[in-house]
C-alpha cells in the first residue's frame, strides 16, 4: 500500500512543487490540444467558407455570361431599342469583368452581386417583352404589307383587264361604226367618159363606191380619201400639201369628195383628172378609199 502510494507520489513529482508544476505542464497541454484542435476545426470551417464563396462567385459570373448571351440573341430592326440593349448589356459586361478581377470576395459582396443580377434580369425580361412585341407587329405589319400588295396585284390585274376588255370594247365600236366601201370599182375613162384599158387613151380614172349602211357611225360631213398607187409603187398626188391624218400619220392622197353621210347607202364617185399629168403607165395600179382616219377599201385595175 505504501509502496503503491510513493509510486504516484513519485509520478506526479516527489515534491510539491513538482507536482504543481507536471499538473501545470498537463493543463497546459490539454489547452494546447484543444487550441490546436479549436484552429483546426476554425480551418476547415474557413476553407468551406471560402469554397462556398468561390461556387457562388462561379454561379454568378456564368449568370452574367447567360445574360449576355441573352442580349444577343435579341434582335430588332428599331435602332433606339438596338441602342438600348447594347447600353444594358456593356452595363452587364462591366459588372462580369468587376467580378472576374475581384480577388477577395465576401458574403456581403456576394449578395450585392446577386441582387444586381436579380435587377439586370428584371431589366432583360423587359427588354424581351418588348423585342417580341415588337417583332410580332413587325411580322403582322409584314403580313398585312403582303396582303395588301396581294390586294394591290389582284386589282391591278383586274384593272389591267378591264383595259383590255375596254380596249376590245373600244375596237369593237371602232370597227362596228367604220364605214365599208361595197360595190367599189374603179375604170380608167377616155375622154368620151367611157371605160378604157389603154393607157394612151386614159384621161380620167372613175371610182365608184357605196357607202354602206351603218347605224353607229358619226353622220354629217364626211371626207371620202383616195389613194392611187401605180405600177412603179409611186402615189398619184396632184400636190405635195394633199394630205390627211391616218394612225397618228399624215398621209398624201390623190383625191377627196366631201359627202353627207346620214347612216344609209350613199353611193359616190370620185374622178383623178389625168388630162395634165403625164400618160398613165401600163401595169396593175392598186386604189385605196380612206374614210374616217380608216382604210374603208381596195381595188385595182390594168392599163395596157
Amino acid at each position: 500500500m505504501d509502496q503503491e502510494i510513493g509510486q504516484k507520489k513519485h509520478w506526479l513529482g516527489e515534491t510539491h512543487k513538482d507536482r504543481r508544476n507536471n499538473v501545470i505542464v498537463i493543463l497546459l497541454s490539454v489547452v494546447l490540444v484543444v487550441v490546436v484542435v479549436l484552429f483546426v476545426m476554425q480551418r476547415m470551417d474557413h476553407q468551406v467558407i471560402i469554397n462556398e464563396i468561390n461556387t457562388e462567385k462561379d454561379s454568378i459570373q456564368f449568370e452574367l455570361s447567360e445574360i449576355i448571351a441573352s442580349y444577343d440573341s435579341l434582335q430588332t430592326d428599331n435602332d433606339t431599342l438596338n441602342q438600348q440593349l447594347f447600353f444594358a448589356q456593356t452595363k452587364v459586361k462591366d459588372l462580369l469583368v468587376e467580378v472576374e478581377q475581384t480577388k477577395k470576395v465576401s458574403f456581403q459582396r456576394i449578395n450585392k452581386y446577386q441582387k444586381e443580377i436579380t435587377s439586370l434580369r428584371g431589366i432583360m425580361r423587359n427588354y424581351i417583352v418588348q423585342v417580341d412585341s415588337l417583332n410580332r407587329r413587325n411580322k403582322e405589319l409584314m403580313a398585312e404589307n403582303r396582303e395588301v400588295k396581294e390586294q394591290f396585284r389582284q386589282a391591278e390585274n383586274k384593272n389591267q383587264q378591264l383595259g383590255k376588255e375596254n380596249t376590245r370594247l373600244q375596237q369593237n365600236l371602232q370597227r362596228a361604226a367604220m364605214l365599208e366601201a361595197r360595190e367599189l370599182i374603179a375604170e380608167p375613162i377616155n375622154s368620151r367618159s367611157k371605160a378604157t384599158k389603154y393607157a394612151k387613151r386614159a384621161q380620167k380614172v372613175r371610182i365608184s363606191l357605196t357607202l354602206s349602211k351603218n347605224v353607229t357611225t358619226k353622220r354629217g360631213a364626211k371626207n371620202v380619201y383616195v389613194r392611187i398607187m401605180r405600177p412603179d409603187q409611186l402615189l398619184m398626188v396632184k400636190n405635195q400639201g394633199d394630205v390627211f391624218k391616218f394612225e397618228d400619220l399624215e398621209i398624201q392622197y390623190s383625191a377627196v369628195r366631201n359627202v353627207n353621210y346620214e347612216g344609209n347607202e350613199l353611193p359616190v364617185n370620185i374622178y383623178w383628172d389625168n388630162t395634165s399629168e403625164p400618160q398613165m403607165m401600163v401595169g396593175e395600179y392598186t386604189v385605196d378609199i380612206f374614210a374616217d382616219e380608216s382604210n374603208i377599201g381596195t381595188t385595182t385595175f390594168n392599163l395596157k
